[in-house]
């Protein structure tokens, strides 16, 4: 019954890296965002922080409790894998620009841009993509090597 504790592992991967793409997506869309809802200034970069979760219970412990009629998984119970723990902002200066004719610009004619750079994005969504598809090779793995010992016990 291991197997399913790596699915759960997995899945973990998979739902920490696509929150990570859509936070990168977010950042590239507000680049040039210089006034954000509240009007406090420009958009400020934000970064995904991960976290090694070493899950709390055994698959064991939860199969017990379903054959004994007190359901599944506990909703307090965290799977083993990795697990997003904040979307911390970017505390990087922002970039200034020179224009005296924006609504946006101070006093001295500056303009303040987000502190988002666009071959840091980049950068970061090719590794997010290559950790997706990582765990993607690992599921598929685990299908091949489930399959096989289903055929042994034929």
């Amino acid at each position: 019954m291991a197997f399913v504790g790596a699915i759960d592992i997995i899945g973990s991967g998979f739902t920490a890296q696509q929150q990570r793409l859509d936070i990168i997506s977010e950042n590239i869309v507000n680049m040039n965002t210089t006034r954000t809802e509240n009007g406090e200034g420009p958009y400020r970069r934000k970064v995904v922080v991960f976290q090694a979760d070493n899950g709390t219970g055994r698959f064991r412990d939860v199969l017990d409790r379903t054959r004994y009629g007190q359901g599944g998984r506990l909703a307090s119970q965290r799977v083993p894998g990795v697990r997003v723990v904040e979307v911390a902002e970017d505390p990087s200066d922002f970039k200034l620009k020179y224009d005296p004719e924006d609504p946006d610009a101070n006093e001295d004619g500056y303009v303040e841009l987000p502190n988002v750079d666009l071959v840091k994005e980049i950068t970061d969504g090719m590794a997010a993509s290559q950790a997706y598809s990582a765990n993607v090779t690992a599921f598929n793995l685990l299908k091949s090597l489930l399959s096989k010992g289903m055929e042994i016990g034929k």
